[in-house]
């Protein structure tokens, strides 16, 4: 899987102004042959766009003789379709932004993007990047953001009037929330929001530390076709969603809500949890910002405490297609050595005062003043408790888990049954990218 959204950064960007940045057609963007103009594709994400916009206007006032156009294109599947396409028919902008791991596999990269191995940069990225953005015939991606992890938000005045303490184990955050539901009935225990899909994977997914907690070969036996999602301990995320609809734990009406609205519901306390990826904090700093310090962080539970540990993302990144060439190819490659600088990372700090997660650029800093989430976040990296998503491990990832665990958390199909929609689905993914043993 890979949860895309809007995981940039920055606030203050209005839609309109997102609006005015999309290019029409696909043209490639708009770029010049001598490398003084060049175009960069990126998600509709306000966020997104803000970010973007602040990085390329910090990058233009150092290198003043480089424009760089921003276009945007749709989130999720449909965005996802667009980038493949423009790729394969030769017309994608100078750079675009996309994500790393399994979805970066399915872009073909060896064939469709430069290898960027060779450049001065490279060497100052953190172990744990560079093989997201890899194969075993070159180098592709420059990191955009900052690492990310899949867990539970709190509302910690909720925990507080509650006299709840932060669960360790998974039967502990079920009780947590049952509580909830009995002392506090306005106030939903755990908020699901359907109405973006994308939001429904993150009990499966952000499940993986515990997965591999229990069985340390599962990745590599999973990409080899012999482990399965059917199957425990993977068939935990599944099961979790099927128990927490039937106890009736969700809001009643996360079928429609949106993950803007789940988060305003979290930042109000008309919500006590919410899982989801730590670069939410920013949306909650932006739209609801005296409520940032009351919000925190936990890693999803597993059966065991002694083995609690946390889910990661590592960033995205902005890549070069082989469809770039001459000048246009150096002023990309300069852009993106310029965007591996702690001049970059200061400026996506400084641009959303929010950060959500570690840089994995040497000497890019989060500063002193950063949200409990991401103070709760560090703790579980100082412990070294922190585990690579799955989908940085193996290549294979199913394009429909979004919708099958919208079915399974809606309880419309039997946890069981979505295990084995997904283990299908995900034959299929590793039967075209001709993985060996599928």
């Amino acid at each position: 899987m890979s949860l895309r959204s809007p995981r940039r950064l920055l606030v203050g960007a209005t839609l309109a102004g997102a609006s005015a940045l999309v290019l029409a057609g696909c043209s490639g963007g708009s770029s010049s042959d001598d490398g003084s103009e060049i175009s960069i594709l990126i998600d509709n994400a306000e966020t997104t766009v803000a970010t973007m916009e602040a990085l390329v206007a910090a990058f233009e006032e150092a290198h003043p003789d480089i424009h760089v156009d921003i276009e945007t294109r749709p989130q999720g599947t449909e965005g996802d379709n667009i980038v493949k396409t423009r790729l394969s028919t030769g017309e994608m902008t100078d750079l675009f932004a996309y994500n790393t791991g399994s979805l970066l596999q399915a872009l073909n990269p060896d064939q469709m993007l430069v290898d960027l191995g060779d450049e001065e940069w490279v060497s100052t990225l953190q172990d744990s990047f560079t093989p997201v953005v890899s194969t075993d015939e070159g180098f592709y991606g420059a990191p955009l953001g900052q690492t990310s992890s899949g867990a539970i938000f709190y509302n910690k005045t909720v925990y507080a009037e509650l006299g709840l303490e932060v669960p360790t184990t998974w039967d502990e955050f079920v009780a947590n929330a049952e509580a909830v539901k009995a002392q506090a009935p306005d106030v939903a225990p755990i908020i699901q929001s359907y109405g973006e899909t994308w939001t429904s994977q993150v009990l499966v997914l952000g499940d993986f530390a515990n997965v591999m907690a229990a069985d340390p070969d599962w990745a590599d036996a999973y990409t080899a076709n012999e482990a399965k999602y059917v199957d425990d301990p993977a068939f935990a995320g599944f099961r979790h969603l099927e128990e927490l609809n039937a106890a009736g734990l969700f809001n009643e009406d996360y079928a429609s809500t949106t993950y803007d609205e789940a988060l305003a519901m979290l930042a109000d306390g008309e919500g006590a949890h919410y899982p989801i990826l730590s670069w939410a904090i920013q949306n909650i700093a932006a739209n609801n910002p005296d409520a940032v310090d009351d919000i925190g962080l936990f890693a999803i539970p597993g059966e065991s405490a002694a083995d609690n540990a946390l889910t990661v993302w590592q960033p995205g990144a902005v890549y070069v297609p082989t469809s770039t060439e001459g000048a246009r190819l150096e002023s990309a490659k300069t852009f993106l050595a310029w965007l591996t600088t702690p001049e970059s990372c200061a400026v996506q700090v400084e641009a959303t005062g929010v950060p959500y997660g570690p840089f994995v650029i040497d000497g890019c800093e989060l500063g002193d003043d950063v949200p409990s989430v991401v103070t709760d976040e560090v703790a579980y990296f100082d412990a070294g408790t922190v585990q690579n998503a799955l989908e940085f491990l193996s290549p294979i990832k199913g394009p429909s888990l979004e919708q099958i665990t919208v079915a399974v958390g809606s309880g419309i199909t039997p946890a069981a049954e979505g295990a084995q929609q997904y283990d299908d689905d995900v034959t299929k993914q590793a039967q075209q990218l001709g993985i060996e043993g599928w």
